[in-house]
C-alpha cells in the first residue's frame, strides 16, 4: 500500500532505432542501463537493414540485458522504427534514445521530474555533439556555433522552459497514443512534426537544459550533405503541412541561398562585382572556424567551415526544391481536378 506521503513513479520503457549503428549502439545502451532514481520496465531496439552487425550486436545486448527486445524494422524508416518500439513496450513514459547518443546519468530522473512539475506531454533534451575522430570534431564544432545552430533551443538553451520541439522526447504514452504516434511518411522531421501535433492536442513540450545528452555527428561531410539535405526537404514538408510552424529564422536560409546562387551566376555571366556576395559569405565561415576556441588542428576548422557552408547550402536547397515540388504537385491536381 502506497502512503499518503509517497509519490508514485511511473513505469518507464525505452525505445531505440538503429540501423548501421553497430559501433555506437552498444554505448547507448550502457548509458541506459546506468540511469539512476529509476527503474526501467523495457528496452525496445528496432533494427532497419543494416550493412553493418547492428543486427548482431543488438541481439548480443539482448543476452546480457534481459530487458532488452530486438525488433525488426523492414523498412528502414527512424518514425516506423519508432512506432514499432513504442508498439513492443509498455511502460507509462516512453523514452526515445538514438543509437549514437549517450545520456547522462540522471536523464530519465529529471525528465520525470519536470514532466510532474509542468505537466508536460514530451521532455526533450539539449543535444551535444561530440566528434571522436578530426572530421566529427569539425563537423561537431560547426553544429554547435551559432551559424549552424540556426537559433533551435534545443542545441543551446539554457533554462527549463516550454518549447515547439526538443531532441529526443521522454513521452506519456497516452500523449502518444493520442496522437497515433510517429508519421511513418516523415523519413526525417517527424520528431518535430509530432510534436506540432502533440502541441494542437493539448501536450505541452517542455525543454530541460538538464537532460544534455552527447550526439555523435556523421563520420565524413559526404554523409552530413545527405543528412542536411533531408533535414531540408522534410521540414517544407511539415511547413507545408503545418503552415502554423513556419519561422522566419528557417526562412531566412532558403532565401540566402537563392542569393547565393543568383549572385554567383550573375557575377560569373556579367556582373562581377556581385561574387562580393559568396565572398563575404565564405570569409564569414572561414572567420567562424579560425576563431573557434574548440577546435584543435587546422584540420578540423577547415571542416567545421566546410561542414557549415554544406549545412546551409543543402538545407536551403532542399527546403527550395521541395516547396517547389510540393507547389507543381498542388498546380498538377487543381488542373486536374479542374479539367
Amino acid at each position: 500500500m502506497i502512503g499518503p506521503n509517497v509519490v508514485s513513479l511511473p513505469t518507464v520503457s525505452v525505445i531505440i532505432p538503429a540501423r548501421n549503428d553497430s559501433d555506437a549502439l552498444h554505448r547507448a545502451v550502457a548509458t541506459i542501463n546506468a540511469q539512476t532514481g529509476v527503474e526501467i520496465l523495457d528496452i525496445a531496439i528496432a533494427v532497419g537493414p543494416s550493412t553493418d552487425d547492428t543486427e548482431a550486436e543488438a541481439h548480443r545486448l539482448a543476452q546480457t540485458t534481459p530487458a532488452i527486445k530486438v525488433v525488426t524494422n523492414p523498412s528502414g524508416r527512424t518514425p516506423a522504427a519508432l512506432n514499432a518500439a513504442i508498439g513492443a513496450t509498455t511502460g507509462d513514459v516512453v523514452v526515445r534514445v538514438d543509437a549514437r547518443s549517450q545520456l547522462p546519468p540522471d536523464y530519465i530522473q529529471n525528465a520525470l521530474e519536470t514532466m510532474r512539475e509542468t505537466g508536460a506531454g514530451n521532455v526533450g533534451a539539449i543535444q551535444v555533439p561530440v566528434g571522436f575522430t578530426p572530421t566529427e570534431r569539425g563537423i561537431a564544432a560547426a553544429m554547435r556555433h551559432p551559424l549552424g545552430t540556426g537559433g533551435a533551443q534545443y542545441r543551446h538553451g539554457q533554462q527549463r522552459v516550454e518549447v515547439e520541439t526538443a531532441y529526443l522526447g521522454v513521452f506519456r504514452r497516452e500523449a502518444l497514443e493520442a496522437v497515433h504516434g510517429f508519421d511513418e511518411e516523415f523519413i526525417r522531421n517527424q520528431d518535430s512534426e509530432l510534436n506540432i501535433r502533440l502541441r494542437k492536442a493539448g501536450y505541452a513540450v517542455w525543454l530541460d537544459p538538464r537532460m544534455a545528452v552527447a550526439y555523435r555527428p556523421r563520420p565524413s561531410l559526404k554523409t552530413l550533405a545527405k543528412q542536411y539535405w533531408q533535414y531540408g526537404w522534410w521540414r517544407a514538408i511539415t511547413m507545408w503541412r503545418h503552415p502554423e510552424s513556419i519561422k522566419l529564422r528557417q526562412a531566412v536560409v532558403p532565401v540566402a541561398v537563392v542569393a547565393l546562387a543568383g549572385a554567383t551566376v550573375l557575377g560569373a555571366a556579367a556582373q562581377p562585382v556581385l561574387f562580393v556576395m559568396p565572398a563575404v559569405y565564405g570569409a564569414s565561415l572561414i572567420g567562424a572556424a579560425a576563431l573557434d576556441d574548440q577546435t584543435e588542428t587546422v584540420q578540423e576548422r577547415t571542416t567545421m567551415a566546410a561542414a557549415l557552408a554544406i549545412m546551409h547550402i543543402t538545407w536551403g536547397s532542399a527546403v527550395v526544391a521541395s516547396s517547389g515540388t510540393h507547389l507543381i504537385r498542388r498546380a498538377r491536381r487543381r488542373l486536374f481536378e479542374a479539367s
